[in-house]
């Protein structure tokens, strides 16, 4: 392969990641887990398995970081898994220190990298990311958005009874219950969504996009979602390594856009082979710019917690 690209963490999320990856052999894949056996087994199976499915893509998995140098781009999922009851900010503490760590070994061997950041709670870690890595935005966001619009996407095409590739969305601001979905800019093979749909059924659609994780994790009970969330990084990965000037919604570390600074907050971003390389501003009206401040204002309140 002409790429190369690790995941940190072999769960649920991470090991989808690493077969969506290979089986639609965008780059050789590394896979690194604390748990090294498990990530080696796994790899192992996914390998063993490629004659079957008929992909070249090598996958080597493992606990040595040292697999990772020259990584084109690198995938943070490590973490704790929400649990019910749970909420991603508890989870801010407990995965800062996991974060920070992962990060650190990976820009000592890949100091050319893009990093994409999954784990919880998302835009806090983007920014502990940031803060240990040093890299410029570009370089350095997180897969929020995607998985968002791509639920939103999902839940309009079954109200309509619509094929999901007919549907467009777009959610903007903090991956969580603050979240903005945008009906305004969700369309149906180009129709405007307003136009199809009654108000009170397009705000039963937001509010479940925006419990869309809690959902899951409620059904499931143990963990969270995986599926959908690692076909939303191999999205972004994708878009990356084939320089495609993408548009996808990705939390961003914001310089005066949207009137946010030096934050990470979900907007439309052109990704190529760059990372971001461009965001995109919509025009809000106030309700919409209204609830943005308030999803900002409530990262900025987790970033806030993280020690300096």
């Amino acid at each position: 392969m002409d790429h190369k690209v690790t995941v940190v963490g072999a769960g649920h999320v991470g090991a989808t990641t690493v077969q969506r990856i290979a089986e639609a052999e965008l780059a050789d894949v590394a896979m690194v887990d604390v748990l090294a056996d498990m990530a080696k087994g796994k790899a192992l199976d996914m390998m063993e398995s490629a004659p079957v499915v008929g992909f070249n893509s090598r996958i080597e998995g493992g606990g040595d970081y040292d697999a990772t140098a020259g990584s084109d781009v690198c995938v943070v999922t490590a973490g704790l898994a929400r649990k019910p009851g749970m909420s991603r900010d508890d989870l801010l503490a407990k995965n800062q220190a996991i974060v920070g760590g992962v990060v650190e070994e990976l820009v000592k061997r890949s100091p050319e990298t893009i990093l994409i950041i999954v784990t919880n709670p998302l835009d806090a870690m983007c920014e502990v990311a940031r803060r240990v890595s040093g890299f410029p935005r570009e370089r350095i966001f997180g897969m929020a958005g995607v998985l968002d619009a791509a639920r939103m996407r999902y839940f309009i095409a079954a109200e309509l009874a619509v094929s999901v590739e007919d549907v467009d969305a777009f959610v903007l601001g903090g991956h969580g219950d603050t979240m903005v979905p945008l009906p305004r800019y969700a369309t149906v093979n180009g129709v405007p969504l307003p136009d199809l749909l009654a108000a009170d059924r397009i705000e039963a659609i937001n509010e479940r996009t925006r419990k869309g994780g809690g959902e899951i994790v409620g059904l499931l009970k143990e963990g969270s979602a995986y599926y959908a969330p690692s076909a939303a990084v191999v999205d972004m990965v994708a878009a990356i390594l084939r320089d495609k000037k993408k548009i996808l919604p990705c939390a961003v570390y914001l310089q005066g856009e949207y009137g946010l600074r030096d934050l990470f907050v979900g907007v439309p971003a052109k990704l190529g082979r760059r990372g971001v390389e461009e965001v995109v501003e919509l025009e809000l009206d106030a309700g919409e710019r209204e609830a943005l401040e308030r999803s900002a204002d409530a990262v900025k309140e987790l970033v806030e917690a993280l020690p300096s």
